[in-house]
């Protein structure tokens, strides 16, 4: 068994006086693709930003590739090999679909075949079409689809993705299952946050629920497909 590439432990985080997670642990091993699962407003987002250093911990341990994260900053964080595509895209309006892709192009993995714009416009072969148009003249789809390829140039060690596809219509959506199982099969690390269980269970590999920023339950695709009580109980499936 591989060493955790991302571990969290007994994390708590507030925004003010509010507490909004309370002990949350999890982990992801290098090559996994990993989901964070939970009704609306159950701390998934906030566990994703005290990853990234967005809403600073008050409390537990986060670590990547075995260094203690919970104190670093957020520009710190990402350049250690973490990128995340957030909840509502956040493409910059006036960027073309060129600059988005080159301006934050970096090899922070080192790997040996990197992420450049050829290859990301290879994936989503509906930006190739697109390439300067600005970012408010693309579709949500497409907007999507360049958030996933701006974070991929920076060759991250671990992806995550927030709502992956939130809003977007079903053919859109496939488009997006088809990319998450490619770049499984390219052996990248991944962590998802989306309401569509039945096409997460085909691609991830283990699952962490939340409810009231608590962990619920954690366990295997193969397990979480056998107990839809699960999916009734938490996820509102």
């Amino acid at each position: 068994m591989s060493e955790a590439l991302l571990r969290v432990e007994n994390l708590e985080t507030a925004y003010g006086a509010s507490q909004v997670l309370f002990g949350v642990s999890l982990e992801i091993r290098a090559g996994e693709v990993a989901t964070l699962l939970g009704r609306n407003g159950m701390g998934k987002t906030t566990t994703v930003r005290s990853i990234f250093g967005l809403t600073p911990a008050r409390g537990g341990a986060i670590s990547f590739r075995g260094e203690r994260i919970e104190r670093r900053s957020a520009d710190r964080i990402a350049r250690m090999g973490l990128a995340l595509v957030p909840e509502g895209r956040q493409i910059f309006p006036n960027l073309t679909v060129r600059e988005h892709l080159v301006a934050f192009a970096e090899n922070r993995s080192g790997a040996a075949e990197p992420w450049t714009l050829e290859r990301v416009l290879a994936v989503f072969p509906a930006l190739a079409a697109r390439t300067e148009n600005m970012g408010n003249q693309l579709s949500g789809g497409e907007q999507q689809m360049l958030a996933i390829g701006r974070a991929l140039t920076t060759n991250p060690s671990l992806l995550v993705l927030d709502e992956a596809t939130e809003g977007l219509a079903p053919l859109v959506r496939e488009e997006i299952w088809r990319c998450l199982a490619a770049l499984k099969a390219a052996g990248q690390t991944i962590l998802v946050i989306d309401k569509y269980v039945e096409r997460l269970v085909r691609i991830a590999d283990r699952h962490t629920i939340i409810e009231r920023g608590r962990v619920a339950w954690q366990g295997s695709s193969v397990e979480l497909d056998a107990d839809r009580g699960l999916w009734h109980r938490y996820l509102g499936v």
